[in-house]
């Protein structure tokens, strides 16, 4: 399980750092830490994500990874989301709807480890400085479906355009 999640992790980092140099990437609009609680398993969660902007008017593509600890337990759970905003414009608060997948990897204090598949229902707002030169804050929730943890609520920024 330690080489799958290394080559997941190596993966998202050449993707990112291809994408913030030179932002050669179309459509790459920005990175930005996130942080947050999950139920069940309890933890406390960080991570990054990279914000590929619209892929379709107001459809915006946003992969990233979260790492979750507590619950004498260990999650890595990168996620491919698309999200649906309800507004094109960042300056003021939007709502947006979206959903995504991705396997998620536990590792238990006592040295077990395994791994399932999850999706998630999300929602959220996000605002934006004027004309989204700065970046944008968020706060979303997700309800996991399946084997994902029930509930995760998130904070984010995303430094870039």
């Amino acid at each position: 399980m330690f080489k799958t999640i290394s080559s997941f992790v190596l993966l998202i980092l050449v993707c990112s750092f291809q994408a913030v140099a030179g932002q050669r990437t179309a459509g790459f609009h920005g990175i930005g830490p996130r942080v947050g609680v999950t139920l069940n398993p309890d933890q406390v969660h960080f991570g990054g994500h990279i914000d590929f902007g619209d892929i379709a008017p107001n459809l915006m593509m946003l992969p990233n990874v979260e790492i979750g600890f507590g619950d004498d337990l260990t999650t890595v759970a990168p996620s491919f989301e698309l999200d649906y905003r309800f507004r094109s414009d960042w300056g003021v608060w939007t709502p947006y709807l979206g959903g995504g997948l991705g396997p998620i990897f536990y590792s238990w204090k006592h040295g077990n480890s395994s791994s399932d598949f999850g999706a998630y229902m999300q929602f959220g707002i996000g605002k934006g400085s004027a004309g989204n030169q700065s970046g944008h804050f968020f706060i979303e929730g997700k309800l996991g479906l399946g084997d994902a943890p029930d509930f995760k609520a998130t904070v984010g920024w995303t430094f870039g355009k």
